[in-house]
């Protein structure tokens, strides 16, 4: 069970800077140790922002991360970039995203540099807030893999991906990070056409080496690039297989769905703790202090407030930088007002 009721977290990304934005389109322009003092300005802007906003839980806002889960690719051995198949104009949505071919054995022999990120985070953070560390799970990661002779469909490559990840969990704990998201909004976007038992098998694999040694969660979302979903947004079909996630937390997005089926919250925190998110990350309108208090009253009609963690739908780097500032100050102000009045 968590430390305090109604605690207040993140998902992971947070908006990169302008300037970082802009240098990361001339990194020829830079030396090395331009890019290190580069990154770590960056790593600072978002852990002031966070503790600013007075988050009980605060990330490095991954923001030496090109993207959710494409910066990975660069770590992994045996794949090659292609943009062929990548539609380039009309309305952003996720076809637009890069894809890469498979063209050898996938390994990654110096791991996925999330160490490194929790490291710096540690070093740079001050004293308080919760240090958490996100990672995409193995399904999630594969998506943006085409298959070949050697690894025939998705979940072959996910195969090849689990022991990577698994390692990575593995060093994240003995580096001594306490708190470990494992994002598998791929999982939650397909449970609809896909066999859910399957899925929770290949999770519970995934952790296996690191239960009982952190508070480890999940994110479960319907996708947002550009501020876009791409899955069936409802939680019907995760039930009742994703109860058997062997996690401490499960985070839900609920905000941009109007807080359809918050009933369905219930069955969770009869099993775990749950992070629901209530503030909307797709939209512009800034919730007010009594809008999140009044929606953190509705959560605790299904999660007990010792088991509730509220947090944004998804990750902050799809929205502007001035408005996550804002949602995160009044997200942790209106958790603060029903705390208090518990």
């Amino acid at each position: 069970m968590q430390p305090i009721p109604i605690r207040t977290t993140v998902i992971g990304s947070y908006p990169f800077p302008g300037w970082l934005e802009f240098a990361s389109q001339n990194l020829d322009k830079f030396g090395a140790a331009d890019i290190e003092e580069m990154i770590e300005d960056a790593v600072i802007a978002a852990i002031y922002d966070q503790v600013a906003a007075g988050l009980d839980v605060i990330t490095d806002g991954e923001q030496t991360r090109l993207d959710f889960n494409l910066s990975f690719y660069g770590y992994i051995k045996g794949i090659r970039a292609n943009e062929t198949t990548t539609r380039k104009f009309g309305p952003p949505a996720h076809d637009q995203r890069g894809k890469h071919d498979i063209i050898d054995e996938l390994i990654a022999p110096n791991g996925l540099s999330t160490v490194k990120e929790f490291l710096r985070l540690k070093n740079l953070a001050p004293q308080g807030p919760v240090l958490k560390t996100s990672v995409p799970g193995p399904y999630t990661l594969s998506g943006r893999l085409l298959p070949n002779e050697k690894y025939k469909d998705r979940y072959a490559i996910t195969e090849a991906l689990l022991p990577i990840i698994r390692k990575e969990l593995e060093d994240l704990v003995a580096a001594g990070c306490t708190e470990i998201t494992v994002d598998e909004p791929s999982m939650s976007c397909y449970a609809y056409r896909e066999d859910t038992k399957r899925f929770v098998n290949i999770f519970n694999r995934t952790v296996q080496p690191i239960v009982g040694k952190c508070r480890l969660s999940t994110h479960m979302c319907f996708g947002n690039f550009k501020g876009r979903p791409v899955g069936y947004r409802s939680i019907k079909p995760m039930l009742p297989d994703f109860l058997d996630l062997t996690v401490d937390e499960i985070h839900i997005e609920m905000a941009n769905r109007e807080f359809s089926e918050i009933e369905l919250l219930l069955p969770f925190a009869e099993k775990m703790d749950v992070a629901v998110g209530i503030i909307d990350v797709k939209n512009y309108y800034i919730e007010s202090i009594k809008d999140v208090a009044e929606r953190i009253e509705r959560c605790l009609k299904y999660v007990p407030a010792e088991k509730l963690s509220v947090a944004p739908d998804c990750g902050l780097s799809q929205t502007a930088r001035w408005a996550a500032r804002q949602k995160l100050v009044n997200m942790v102000k209106g958790a603060k007002m029903v705390r208090e009045s518990l």
